[in-house]
């Protein structure tokens, strides 16, 4: 909390760039508001940027349609080993794990990093780290469900970024990593500069999609360097996203949000769809789409 919050607050949250199966589009719009509503709460009250992506990010894993925390993707040993970050844009402290087992809230982990010297953490260490920390375990079982063993579909990572009431802003991302990956694979979620990133002198932004291609082109660096050009978040987002075929091939693609240090927002993505919900302190209430043609017909 701040002593005196005054400033504008935004938000801005996405489930996955993915192609939503079949019945899943009510789900992922309810889903992304819910968490929409948590990190609201927290903005609203004068809390921080880091606790309302938390917040955020902790309920999107705690739901079955999205890849993270409970309902992620089984890899090659079919097992769940999940990826997390978070950066504080207020200090640049950076809290990620990668291939951690165990553990219902991996953000809360990556949340938790962000006191150490260490950045990123990875597998029995990042379990060992989140035990340290009282942070509770459970079983491998307790984090699959019936849908994620029996399909090949892609799911991918959320994320969320936020600026709170007293200019700090945060990034955020967690993810269940691709069905049948080898063990202990780590793609661009919990990497600074690729996956995510937030600064307070520029903004925020957080990509979900071809792990191996965003960390290839640095994406999240490509987009705070536009952003700190002046550029709109939007279109920071678009450029950097319609270079994951060119670098990955045609199947290359992903969906990024991001957040001015003066609390634009901005998104876009060229998979098939992109939840995306977002509130602003000038808005009469939250808004959310399943992806850009969505927005534009709606």
């Amino acid at each position: 909390m701040f002593e005196n919050p005054s400033g504008p607050w935004a938000l801005i949250v996405h489930g996955g760039a993915k192609q939503m199966a079949p019945g899943e589009e009510d789900d992922n719009r309810r889903g992304v508001l819910q968490a929409l509503a948590e990190g609201r709460k927290r903005l609203e009250a004068g809390g921080s940027a880091v606790d309302a992506v938390e917040a955020v990010i902790r309920t999107l894993e705690d739901l079955p349609v999205f890849n993270a925390g409970h309902g992620s993707s089984l890899n090659a040993a079919g097992e769940v080993e999940m990826c997390s970050g978070m950066m504080d844009g207020r200090t640049l402290s950076v809290g990620a794990v990668g291939a951690i087992r165990g553990v219902r809230n991996p953000v809360s982990v990556a949340r938790a990093m962000l006191d150490e010297k260490e950045t990123l953490i990875v597998g029995e260490g990042a379990s060992l780290f989140a035990r340290r920390k009282n942070i509770p375990l459970v079983d491998n079982d307790e984090l699959v469900t019936a849908q994620r063993e029996s399909e090949l579909a892609e799911h991918d990572t959320v994320g969320a970024v936020a600026l709170d009431m007293g200019g700090n802003i945060a990034a955020g991302t967690s993810t269940g990593g691709l069905t049948g990956a080898p063990v202990g694979r780590i793609g661009d979620s919990p990497v600074p500069g690729c996956g995510f990133y937030a600064d307070n002198h520029v903004g925020a932004v957080a990509f979900s999609g071809d792990g191996e291609t965003i960390q290839r082109l640095a994406l999240a660096g490509r987009v705070m360097a536009a952003l700190d050009r002046g550029e709109h978040p939007e279109q920071a987002v678009a450029s950097a996203v319609a270079l994951l075929p060119g670098t990955g091939g045609a199947g290359a693609d992903g969906g990024g949000i991001a957040i001015t240090k003066d609390g634009r927002v901005g998104w876009a993505h060229n998979s098939p769809d992109f939840a995306v919900a977002m509130i602003t302190s000038d808005m009469t209430g939250p808004k959310a789409w399943l992806g850009k043609k969505e927005e534009k017909n709606g």
